[in-house]
This record gives structure tokens, sequence and C-alpha cells, in this order.
């Protein structure tokens, strides 16, 4: 593929194996090595001692199973040969008259490597040190560091080097390979490494699944790396311990995919790693920098190039919805998030000493969660919900169906409102600038200004704070109206993107209120998105549609996502959309839409550079005094 676009295809397999029978083992190996070829994977990783089997026991010193061992690394490596792929596989093997648990990297017939394990276990159920040799004996000490005092060994294929510190480096990535227990080190991380593949041989017993889950997981994230994690199945020996077979392939605390358990036959999984992503939180983590004290050494693997290599990451699941949590989660996220906006809003409340909270209440989703936030504020300060002053401001453009869920809801929250119609003294303003009458833009912007100089003379009078009520979505788009729904004295919904509003009113509805409030809230949830700026249609319903002018916001939500985060190309991002949204958008859609979204980026940031203050509540924030600062005339970058 001419541009994966950082994505690395891996594979974790589990063969059906058979103690101590090596010829068996390497043809379950192939087999497996085959169906990877056939999915365009790249690198392949099996367990750890996989042509014996971990459960040898004594049969390890034995001269005829290191004899088969040999052999059948000989096979594998020889059946590697001309084919598009890196194999990563365990074995003994016998260095300096000393046994090693081993790792292999064998591609195009050759070993270009080999990785002994460093921590051997020797409690409980396990006895490695009674057979292997810790791979530190491959080391010495020396002013620089630690440095080879083995550094290759000969095999069939010539000489190879040798240690637990080589790090490969492939035309796509940096990977390291660890062997169980080396698991807990960061150390090839720290040396460069971006993924991470370890063989292990783990046994089963209840509990340790989730443990072993969590760990790998939290190791992704806590050195910023790709981790593909693959155990030894149900062909070991179960004497006296049973193995599961597990596989699981993470990214960054991120659990890309996890196989079954417990499988009688060859069993593999498959994902992609997205290695650009990860280059971009080491870059942005400026404490992660490579530990000089003892340098690891570099290996080239340079696999035969598949003509036809895979054109999408068919096994990658990208969400929709990248600012929502799992449904596991939705409730504590959103509970949390409702938390931050609140004790945010009491803290400028009370800092203020302003009597009052005031709104502008339109109907529509924004100001539907800047007035849940401000109910739930005034209760954590046991206030008075009256000191909520939430204002209804009809123009041409306002719809039935807004105009009464906004009275209601009020009514049944139990604030005070406020009724201004903005009609009369709209038509005055434009006949004073002589406007034409036209319904053009500042036929529409000059109702938000006249709705916004209402709402700050009010708070002046009444001794109130105007809360803004416009989300982060519209901040990156930019759209707001300039000194209209742009300003306020303090946005509580600037840290929320337009699918978590949606997605925080439903929580509310579902917890917090009576029926009949949660029915307007749902109702909400459910009108189409819009300014309600140019008048309705013959039938009194809402005409003017945000998201048939700018795009659809799930899009935008997902491009803000992933330009923000790690600073993809627009090529990338339409890439992951088109396979996030693949029966939602063609591909056109995408790209015109993300092409919608990325002009007004660059162009709208002069209204995000003087933005009102408003809290940070996911991890992303278009703040100009926090998460973002750009110039406001910056070019376009295509």
């Amino acid at each position: 593929m001419k541009d994966n676009f950082g994505f690395v295809r891996v594979a974790a397999a589990v063969p059906m194996m058979r103690v101590a029978d090596c010829s068996y083992n390497v043809e379950q190996v192939k087999q497996q090595i085959t169906e990877a070829i056939e999915e365009g994977v790249e690198i392949i990783c099996f367990p750890e001692l996989t042509l014996t089997g971990y459960t040898c026991g004594d049969l390890f010193f034995t001269q005829r199973l290191q004899q088969n061992t040999l052999k059948g690394l000989e096979d594998v490596c020889d059946f590697t040969r001309e084919k598009p792929i890196i194999v990563l596989i365990g074995a003994p093997l016998k260095v300096d008259n000393n046994l090693y648990n081993c790792a292999f990297v064998m591609t195009d017939g050759d070993v270009v490597g080999v990785v002994p394990k460093v921590n051997l276990p020797n409690t409980g159920e396990f006895y490695e040190k009674r057979w292997f040799t810790s791979g530190r004996a491959a080391l010495q000490h020396s002013a620089e560091g630690l440095i080879p005092r083995i550094p290759t060994i000969e095999l069939w294929c010539g000489d190879v080097p040798f240690g637990p510190e080589l790090l490969f480096m492939t035309r796509n990535c940096c990977f390291g390979v660890e062997i169980c227990e080396d698991l807990w080190s960061p150390q090839l991380a720290i040396q460069g490494a971006e993924l991470i593949f370890n063989l292990s041989s783990s046994n089963c017993v209840t509990g340790k699944h989730a443990f072993r889950r969590q760990m790998i997981t939290q190791q992704s994230a806590r050195v910023h790396c790709g981790y593909v994690y693959t155990s030894s199945g149900i062909g070991e020996s179960s004497s006296d311990i049973v193995f599961s077979g597990s596989t699981y392939i993470a990214e960054n605390g991120e659990l890309l995919s996890e196989g079954d358990r417990f499988q009688h036959n060859s069993s593999m999984v498959i994902q992609e790693i997205d290695v650009e992503r990860l280059r971009i939180d080491r870059q942005r983590n400026t404490n992660f920098t490579k530990d000089q004290h003892g340098r690891y050494r570099k290996v080239n693997v340079a696999p035969i190039e598949k003509e036809d290599a895979y054109s999408e990451p068919v096994h990658r699941h990208f969400s929709r919805t990248p600012f929502l949590p799992a449904p596991a989660d939705s409730d504590a996220f959103s509970a949390d998030a409702f938390a931050i906006q609140c004790n945010g809003l009491a803290h400028r409340w009370e800092h203020t000493n302003a009597e009052s909270l005031v709104i502008g209440i339109s109907g529509g989703l924004d100001s539907t969660l800047a007035l849940l936030v401000a109910v739930q504020t005034a209760d954590l300060l046991g206030y008075d919900r009256q000191r909520i002053i939430g204002v209804t401001m009809p123009g041409f453009g306002t719809s039935d169906r807004t105009y009464h869920n906004a009275v209601r809801l009020m009514e049944l929250l139990g604030v005070t409102q406020i009724e201004i119609p903005i009609r009369d003294s709209v038509t005055q303003h434009l006949r004073d600038i002589n406007h034409s009458g036209e319904q053009d833009i500042t036929y529409e912007n000059a109702q938000a200004r006249i709705r916004t100089l209402i709402l700050m003379d009010l708070a002046n009078e009444r001794n109130g704070l105007v809360i803004g009520t416009g989300d982060m979505s519209e901040l990156a788009l930019g759209w707001m109206t300039y000194a209209g729904d742009h300003i306020s004295m303090y946005g509580i919904n600037a840290g929320i993107p337009k699918t978590m509003v949606q997605f925080q009113i439903r929580y509310a509805a579902n917890y917090w209120y009576s029926e009949e409030i949660t029915s307007i809230l749902m109702d909400i949830i459910q009108t189409p998105i819009s300014p309600e700026l140019l008048p309705t249609d013959e039938n009194g319903e809402i005409a003017q549609r945000t998201e048939d002018k700018v795009g659809p916001y799930e899009l935008h939500d997902f491009f803000m996502y992933h330009f923000l985060r790690y600073g993809f190309t627009a090529e990338k991002v339409a890439y992951m959309a088109s396979l996030a949204f693949e029966d939602a958008y063609s591909e056109d859609e995408i790209r015109h839409w993300i092409e919608v979204f990325r002009h007004r980026f660059y162009t709208q940031q002069f209204k995000r550079s003087c933005q009102p203050d408003g809290p940070k509540v996911i991890g992303i924030s278009l703040s100009p005094r926090g998460d973002w600062r750009m110039p406001s005339d910056v070019n376009e970058m295509e």
C-alpha cells in the first residue's frame, strides 16, 4: 500500500501445539503464517517457546529436543523466504553451553535477531531458573553503561545479533521484543520501541485474565506504545496448570482486540496499530526522551513488500463518537462532566458576588444544557432557583415547538422567566443602518447581537452573570455571531462538543427529572439544530437547519477530535471517517465536509482568540489560554 497512514497490521497467534513435538508445531506455525499473509499482516507474534512448548520440563536439557528445535527453526525461517511478513517465534537456544529462552525475529529466509528472556520466574508453579539462563548474562557493565557481552551468535544463516537490548527497524516502525515477565520494564519503549511484542506462556487461574488485560492496557498507556501479547494455549501439558491462549492488542491505553480463550484449535487476532498516533503523543510528552545510558542496538528489518498489500485497516474500529465513552462508563462520564461544569460555574458565581445568572433560553440543545447546569449549580450552592433568569427572545425564525419547550421547561424547573420579543427592535435597527430588508447575513446576525445586548443589559440591571451557551463544535467551526452569541461572561458549554451536548441532556433526562421534564428534554434532543434566524416554513416548522449549511455535527466532531488530539492530516482523518461512517456517508461527502471543517477552523480563529472563560471538561479544549494557541491570521495548510 502506497500510503498506510501510519497503520501497521499485526497479529497475535496461538497455534494448536503438542509438547516436545517440534515437527507438528512447525506445521501449525506455517499454516498461521500463511493465513496472516493472506490478511496483509506485517508482523506476526507467536507465544513463548512456540516450537517446543513451555511445559517440556527437564526435556529442555535433552540433545534430541535441542536438535529438533534448531531443525524446526530453520524450517520456519526458510518458509518465510520471499514472503512479505516478519515472524516472531519462541524457542530455547543453547549459547556458550547456557540455555536461553529466546524470541527469534525472522523475515525473508533470515534470522535478523535473537532476544533472550531476562526475568526468569522461579516461584510457585514456575521453575525457569532450573533450565534457563537470564538474558542479563549476554550483557556486561562498562563506563558507557550496559554493552553486549555476546553481540552475535552463529546460526545456520550466519552471524545474528543476540541480546535483550535489540530494537528492530522496519520501513513503518521501530519494534521491540520481550518475553513474558519482561513486560514489567519500560526500557524498550524508553529506548525507542513504538511497538512491543510479548511472547508469553502465562497459565490461567481465576481472576488472572482480567488482571493481565488491565496490566497490558495500562503498560501501553504508560509508555505510549502499541502492545501485542500472545500466550500459550491449551495444547500445553495440563499436569498441574492450564493455559488458555490469551491474546491482546493494545494501543496507548486502549484495548483494540482480544482473542477468545480456551480454543481447541489454532487462533489468531489481527489488528492495526496507529504508529503515527503513538509518535504524536510521545512528541507532546517532552519528558519521554531516550535514556542514553546503555544504548540499545538497532537492527534493520526489510521484509519483502507485497504488491497488493491491504488497502485499508478493515480490522480497526473507529468510534463515530470519539468524544463519548463506552456504554459501561457512560453514567460515570456524564456525572463527572456535570460536576466539572457545575463546580466551575459555582466558583465563578460566588467569586463575582453576582445576584443572578442570566441565560438566553431558545428551546435548543445548547441553551437547554446551560440551563440544566445552572439549576444544578444553584442546588449545589443552596441558592433559590429563582436567582436563575431565563430569557426567551422570540424572533423572526422562532418556531412554536422550540418556544413552548423553552417556556414549559423553565416553568417546571422553577427559574425566573422573562420574555422579550426582538422583532420590533431588530426591524428598527435594520432601518437605522439603511438595510434593504433582505434576509441576508446582516439580517441574521443583527438578531444574535440584539439578543446578546438584551442579556448583557439585563445582567447589569439585575447584578447578574451572563452565561454563554455556545459549545465547542461551534467554536471549532466559528458558527457563532461575533459580538453576538460569541460573547458572554462565562461560557459554560465551551468545553462540550455538540455530540456530547445531546449525550448530557439524555443523561439528565434519564436520571434527574420528572416524566414531563424528561419528555421535553427528549423532544429538544430530537429537534433539528437551528439558530432560528430565518422565518419558519408555511407549517410553522423550522426552515433553517444548521447541518444543511455547515455539515453533520457527528462528522465535524469526528474531524475535530482526530485533528486536535493527534494533528492528523485531513487525508488521514477522511480515510478514518470513511471507515467509521461507511454506511452513512459516501467518501465524496466526507471529503467535502472535511474541507468545510478545515477551511472554517483556520479562518475562524479570531473568534476563539477572544472567547470568554469556560471550563475544560474533556481532554481537548479550544481555549486560547489553554489547549489551543494559534494566530488568528494563520494561513490555511493544505
